[in-house]
């Protein structure tokens, strides 16, 4: 019987044994290395880092675990900011109720690199002027659609976007946008601005600028070579400076309709200028269509009070070499008469693949 119960021992040994050298023959090592940290002992390299608790979130917002440095407050009625924890880098306030900005409200969440304050009631009074001091790494600042009434001093260098449409800004400060050199787009529609002077030069990278729907009464007294895109429709301009968009090389888009330009305040060849790509005059005083570049591609002049359509605005020479790259041309809501068209036109504008008379 002893021999027996000895056979059996031997055989379980055995097994237990081997169950661990089919996954790991060195299987007591692992143990020992396991112990050894269990006890709290020193190790040499770095471990796995925790996952991200949703504990330092405040209460008001949502930190969802697939996004660890995004935060979403929008919507939830707030009446001010709420701490925001370091890891953040992308933080939703829009559509609530804040009215101020706090100087140090930023300093904990140095990272940030989107800020979405867009939609609220915050008025410039009660913005802080060292609110950005800490954020060198910001990119896009949203606060379109509040009470403000000037641009927030003290902007970061690092801004790519900025956004403050549909505001009560009258006037852009002299030192407002200064040191801006990274800006790409600048959204300034829909305020109550008369005048930006030379402020936007010094914006050596911006490449959009909408400055729509405002009181201007004259042109920005300079650009930035880099621009490309303008916006300015629906203000009060009635002329345009002599070779104005030619000091621009890389302009394409401009537009200026629903203002109050006549032939009048446009010099000859303004807008004659080869890097225009989509010319938009429409809905404002003209009685003849302005000389144009061959390289235009769409040319919007619908709504003036033209009477007569000159293929010379198009194409001063005509022939098989030489014609208009112009594919869209309208002309609704004015005085031309379709039997006056000239027969060279066809000649001139063979690209055109779209004409409203």
């Amino acid at each position: 019987m002893k021999i027996f119960l000895f056979l059996v021992y031997i055989y379980l040994w055995d097994v237990s044994w081997c169950q661990y050298d089919e996954y790991d023959s060195h299987w007591w090592l692992t143990y020992l290395h396991s112990q050894q940290y269990s006890y709290g002992q020193s190790y040499d390299y770095e471990p796995f880092p925790a996952p991200v608790s949703a504990s330092d979130c405040p209460r008001e917002c949502e930190c969802p675990p697939n996004y660890p440095t995004a935060m979403y407050c929008d919507a939830r009625n707030l009446k001010y900011l709420p701490y925001m924890p370091a890891r953040i880098k992308y933080a939703y306030f829009q559509n609530n109720h804040i009215s101020e900005i706090p100087d140090g409200v930023f300093d904990n969440a140095t990272g940030l690199v989107w800020l979405a304050l867009h939609g609220n009631q915050i008025i410039s009074d009660k913005v802080g002027r060292k609110i950005f001091l800490k954020l060198r790494v910001l990119e896009r600042l949203y606060m379109q659609n509040n009470n403000l009434t000037r641009i927030p001093s003290g902007l970061p260098r690092s801004l790519k976007e900025l956004h403050l449409s549909s505001n009560q800004i009258s006037r852009v400060q002299s030192n407002s946008l200064e040191g801006l050199e990274n800006l790409t787009a600048l959204y300034l529609h829909e305020n109550q601005i008369q005048d930006v002077g030379g402020t936007l030069k010094g914006l050596k990278s911006l490449v959009h600028l909408d400055i729509s729907n405002n009181h201007l009464r004259k042109l920005p007294d300079s650009l930035p070579n880099s621009l490309e895109q303008i916006y300015l429709e629906y203000n009060h301009l009635s002329n345009v400076p002599v070779e104005y968009f030619k000091t621009y090389p890389n302009l394409q888009y401009v537009r200026i309709s629903h203002n109050r330009l006549t032939n009048d305040g446009i010099p000859g060849n303004t807008f004659n200028t080869s890097s225009l790509v989509e010319l938009d005059l429409s809905f404002n005083q003209l009685n003849r269509i302005p000389p144009v570049n061959t390289n235009l591609q769409h040319l919007y002049l619908q709504g003036n009070r033209i009477e007569e359509f000159s293929v010379k605005s198009f194409c001063t020479l005509v022939d098989i070499s030489t014609f208009s790259q112009l594919q869209i041309l309208r002309l609704e809501g004015n005085k031309i008469k379709p039997n006056v068209i000239p027969p060279d036109t066809p000649l001139c504008l063979r690209k055109a693949d779209i004409i409203h008379m």
